[in-house]
């Protein structure tokens, strides 16, 4: 039984170290050699276990993460368009997609206060509308 344990314990710290390298469940699980139905057993069982695996599969989303950036950024060097592409239109506000939104608010008698109008005029910052510019652009 204590050999059991021991095994078990072994193949818990196989894993959490698989899938910091891995962060996909059933492949880290094929190279321990245990079931699906095993992890998922010990994750639902054991807290600490269940802990270190998010951390682990956090851990390995963001080492495949800066691998994926490594090849996109060598894809650019290379000229690869597909990759000079994505990388504009996720990191150059230029050449991002565009959303149009038009239309009319109409309001009867409500007035906002000071922290309303503030927090609309934010929303509207953040979300790149600029109503002035709209309005010139109708007006020509």
């Amino acid at each position: 039984m204590k050999e059991d344990k021991n095994v078990k314990k072994k193949n818990k710290e196989l894993i959490i170290e698989g899938l910091k390298k891995t962060p996909i469940i059933q492949l880290v699980c094929e190279k321990v050699g245990i079931a699906r139905s095993s992890f998922y057993r010990w994750h639902k069982k054991d807290k600490k276990f269940s802990e270190e695996v998010d951390k682990a599969i956090i851990e390995g989303n963001h080492m495949i993460n800066d691998m994926a950036e490594s090849q996109l950024l060598s894809a650019i060097k290379d000229r690869n368009m597909t990759g000079i592409i994505f990388w504009l239109k996720n990191h150059h506000r230029a050449y991002a997609d565009k959303l149009r939104l038009s239309g009319k608010i109409k309001t009867e008698n409500e007035k906002l206060n000071p922290e309303q109008e503030e927090t609309l005029r934010r929303a509207i910052e953040l979300a790149g509308i600029d109503h002035k510019k709209e309005r010139e652009e109708k007006d020509e």
